[in-house]
């Protein structure tokens, strides 16, 4: 049976699974992803390689939290990771004679949906991360549309002056705490305060809530989605917010992704059996 190891590298873990074409993960290694450092960054990947047999393999595909140029997989920049510049897919193509095919991470988990999960009923299928960052992609009839390209970065108007979307971004709650005056380190003590009835906490939950709102709204009106699917680290504490996302989107179905925590790894595996056909 043909099998592609399949790379979800984020801006905390790095994953790596063996998926074969029925796409069942049948083997998992989680490594902590180095920061600023590229020696380490690839030691990491050739680490993780070496606990995994690459007989049968006939592709790797890899889901990566930054910018990438598609046509030579090559990481252009990983803001979260603090590197770039690195020719991953002529890294493998010479290390381990195999073809590497780079997408960005949101793209690859989008495609997993669209593919196989919540989305494979619709047309339009919008991805959206809320975890250490803010992403979000599109996938039309199962395939993934470039033009859809880290919109966390994108600009908008908040309080005095403009922000990025992706100040709402586990990373940055600390940030987001400061321009509205507050010391809230991160976003499980803006959760854990809101729940206990914190005046502070509440208040960054809803000026948080605002901007997450604000986040699905434009991404609703630019790219009419027929359903939007959902993930990341800090839907641990959906409870607290993800209704309101729902009700301020009454034209549009908004889910929980089927695949959660997965989806990354399972659309690096469709991507690469995809190009490899």
């Amino acid at each position: 049976m043909k099998k592609v190891l399949a790379f979800d590298i984020g801006g905390t873990n790095t994953r790596l699974a063996l998926v074969n074409e029925n796409f069942e993960i049948e083997k998992v290694e989680v490594r902590p992803t180095p920061y600023g450092n590229t020696d380490k960054f690839l030691d990491n990947i050739f680490s993780l390689m070496e606990d995994f047999p690459l007989d049968d393999v006939i592709a790797v595909g890899a889901g990566v939290p930054g910018v990438v140029d598609v046509e030579k997989s090559k990481i252009i920049i990983l803001p979260n990771v603090g590197i770039g510049n690195i020719e991953l897919g002529k890294i493998f193509k010479e290390k381990y004679g195999l073809k590497l095919f780079l997408r960005n991470d949101a793209q690859v988990a989008c495609l997993a949906e669209a593919v196989l999960g919540k989305g494979k009923d619709f047309d339009r299928v919008f991805f959206v991360t809320i975890s250490t960052g803010l992403g979000g992609s599109l996938c039309v009839n199962g395939v993934v549309q470039d033009y859809v390209t880290e919109v966390g970065h994108t600009l908008f108007k908040y309080k005095d002056g403009y922000q990025e979307f992706e100040v709402a971004g586990g990373t940055n709650i600390h940030k987001l705490a400061e321009i509205n005056g507050l010391k809230i380190k991160s976003a499980k003590e803006m959760f854990e305060l809101a729940e206990q009835g914190n005046k502070d906490g509440i208040r960054l939950l809803n000026e948080w809530k605002y901007i997450i709102k604000s986040y699905f709204k434009l991404m609703n009106d630019s790219y009419l989605p027929d359903i939007f699917v959902v993930t990341g680290g800090l839907m641990k504490s959906k409870a607290l917010f993800f209704d309101e996302i729902k009700e301020s989107l009454p034209d549009v179905l908004v889910e929980e992704c089927y695949f959660n925590e997965q989806a990354g790894l399972v659309g690096s595996a469709v991507y690469a059996f995809q190009q490899s056909k």
